[in-house]
């Protein structure tokens, strides 16, 4: 069931991130009438932060869980060096 879950997890934040990469180009930045409406808006600072923060924040927990995961099976495996 872990497992599952940290597939799930792992699934809807590379989504996030991709989302957070491409949000950018899919907006014309220089013209607030194409994201005027959306949310965060009606700045330009909102509707990047609404859509790129949680990409942001996936990338960060994603990249924490990878650290400590390689640091606990370094630690784990006696007689290798570090």
């Amino acid at each position: 069931m872990r497992r599952a879950l940290g597939v799930i997890g792992l699934i809807i934040g590379l989504y996030l991130i991709v989302r957070a990469a491409l949000e950018p180009f899919v907006i014309d930045m220089s013209d607030p009438a194409t994201y005027r409406d959306d949310w965060g808006g009606p700045s330009l600072a909102g509707v990047l932060a609404v859509h790129c923060g949680p990409g942001i924040v996936a990338a960060l927990i994603i990249a924490t869980v990878l650290l400590r995961r390689r640091s606990t099976r370094r630690h784990a495996q006696p007689g290798k060096g570090v």
